[in-house]
């Protein structure tokens, strides 16, 4: 059924003749007749009585017109809600997080959704190749990813760094019940940390690359424990890292969340793996007004925490790592 016939009968039906609707729409009449016959054909039913002084609606008329009006009225509803989405913030989204970045929820959302209380969020969470899968698929907005593989698909933006390292609980002495200064503070003296990785156990999180690769350089340099205690939750190893339970591989950002500052980095030579974080999105993506200003919120708030104190020691610490490489590779080839 043609909407145009409906709002053309609407209008006939509330001026009482044709040629009054006719004026009122700037449509000509024959066209206007063509469509109440056509009305008529597909009702099965006759919708209006024509006379020398107008049309009159018949029952069935009645009963269509109130249909007519209902569906009308829906659809310019409908009309300035989708426009709403186009020219105002309004709208849901699905924002897909790594467990590993659960410190970066908290601090956005309590911005946010303030700012922008007509956006809805909702949280989609997996490992981080899982995430980004689910951004491909469109199950998921936009997702915070660590070292995300490059995709056609995807745009990535880089938002901070972060870095996976190994600790432990530290000494009641040194904590205080207050966040330390940020920096790499080692609480143990090498052998000391040498012992405490070989007694284990090790904790970390199976689905974080970032375990693995460690855990063969630990391998690599005898410091791998017998006992290990693998898990799927980063906030439980987190709690067996605050609990005493052996050493734990955690992302820096996360052991620095602990309110009383009992995690302690084990120590700064041992290996630690860089993460570089990115938002990632569809490269077609739908761009209205409220995914414009949620993606520009999260981009902010992203870089906000790549100039924070973290960020900058990171950075520090890899181009001092790329440093000690070139030096050593300079005196393997016998260069000053």
């Amino acid at each position: 059924m043609n909407l145009t016939d409906l709002r053309y009968f609407q209008t006939i039906a509330r001026c009482g003749n044709i040629t009054g609707a006719s004026r009122l729409l700037g449509v000509r009449q024959p066209s206007l007749t063509v469509a109440m016959q056509r009305l008529e054909a597909e009702t099965g039913t006759t919708l209006l009585l024509r006379d020398r002084s107008g049309v009159t609606l018949t029952s069935t008329g009645q009963a269509f017109l109130h249909m007519a009006t209902d569906i009308l009225a829906l659809l310019d509803v409908g009309m300035q809600s989708i426009q709403a989405l186009e020219s105002d913030d309004i709208g849901s989204f699905t924002l897909g997080f790594p467990a590993v970045s659960s410190y970066f929820l908290s601090t956005f959302f309590t911005s946010f959704l303030q700012e922008a209380p007509r956006i809805t969020l909702s949280l989609w969470t997996g490992g981080a190749p899982a995430v980004q899968q689910a951004v491909l698929a469109r199950e998921v907005d936009f997702g915070i990813l660590a070292n995300p593989a490059l995709h056609p698909e995807l745009v990535l933006t880089q938002l901070f760094h972060d870095a996976c390292d190994f600790f432990v609980l530290a000494p009641p002495q040194d904590t205080q019940g207050k966040n330390p200064a940020p920096g790499p503070r080692p609480s143990w003296a090498w052998d000391t940390a040498c012992t405490l990785l070989r007694q284990g156990p090790l904790v970390y999180v199976t689905h974080m690359p970032q375990a693995q690769t460690m855990t063969d350089r630990l391998g690599a340099l005898g410091l791998l424990p017998a006992q290990q205690l693998p898990c799927d939750d980063l906030e439980l190893a987190k709690s067996l890292a605050v609990a005493g339970v052996g050493v734990t591989i955690l992302p820096r950002r996360v052991a620095a969340s602990d309110p009383l500052g009992r995690l302690r980095r084990l120590h700064p030579a041992l290996p630690w793996v860089h993460d570089v974080i990115y938002l990632a999105y569809r490269a077609d993506g739908h761009r209205t007004r409220a995914a414009l200003r949620l993606k520009d919120a999260l981009i902010e708030h992203g870089r906000r925490l790549g100039a924070d104190t973290e960020s900058q020691l990171i950075q520090q610490e890899l181009q001092e790592a790329r440093a000690a490489v070139t030096d050593r590779e300079h005196v393997m080839r016998g260069e000053d």
